[in-house]
C-alpha cells in the first residue's frame, strides 16, 4: 500500500463490498492450485475479528485464518490475495486508532514471516513480538527477512 497517512483505514475496515460472499471458479489452473472450486471472499471486520482473538505470546498466519474461514463457511479455500490485503487494512485501521487496538503483530506471514506492510515495517512488529517473549530471527544475505522462530510452538488455534 502507498500513502497511508492519507487513506481512512477505519473506514476501509468497516467497508463490507458484499461480503461474505463464495464465488464458484472454473480456472482449472486455479481449481487445482487451491483444491476446489467453491472460493470463500470474508469481509475486512472479519480478519479484524479473528485477529483480536489471538492473546499476548501467541502468534497466528494468514493461512491459518483463511483456513479456517473456508472451513467454517463450507468452502473450498478462501482468496489469498484479499486475505493479505484485509490484514493489512486490520493492522492499519489500529495503528490509526488511539484506542480499542487490534493486536495485529501477532498476524505473521507464511512460515512465521514477518510483515514488511505492517505499520513501520518489520521493525516495529519485531520490537512488539520480542516484547511478548518470541525470539526473531533473519534469514537471507540480500533479501533480508524476519521470522519469528520456532513460530509453530506459539500458533493460536482458532478451532
Amino acid at each position: 500500500m502507498a500513502n497511508e497517512n492519507k487513506k481512512d483505514f477505519n473506514a476501509m475496515l468497516c467497508d463490507g463490498k458484499d461480503m461474505p460472499k463464495i464465488v464458484e471458479i472454473t480456472d482449472e489452473k486455479s481449481i487445482e492450485k487451491y483444491g476446489g472450486r467453491r472460493m470463500y471472499f470474508a469481509p475486512p471486520l472479519d480478519y479484524d475479528a479473528v485477529m483480536r482473538r489471538v492473546p499476548e505470546g501467541m502468534v497466528i498466519t494468514v493461512g491459518d485464518i483463511r483456513a479456517y474461514f473456508a472451513k467454517r463457511n463450507d468452502a473450498d479455500f478462501t482468496d489469498p490475495i484479499t486475505a493479505g490485503i484485509f490484514c493489512s487494512i486490520a493492522a492499519w485501521a489500529s495503528f490509526q486508532r488511539t484506542d480499542d487496538k487490534t493486536p495485529y503483530w501477532r498476524t505473521l506471514k507464511a512460515g512465521g514471516e514477518l510483515n514488511p506492510k505492517y505499520p513501520l515495517g518489520v521493525e516495529e512488529q519485531k520490537q512488539l513480538l520480542e516484547n511478548e517473549g518470541h525470539t526473531v530471527i533473519q534469514k537471507g544475505r540480500t533479501n533480508i527477512r524476519y521470522y519469528v522462530k520456532d513460530y509453530e510452538q506459539y500458533l493460536y488455534r482458532l478451532d
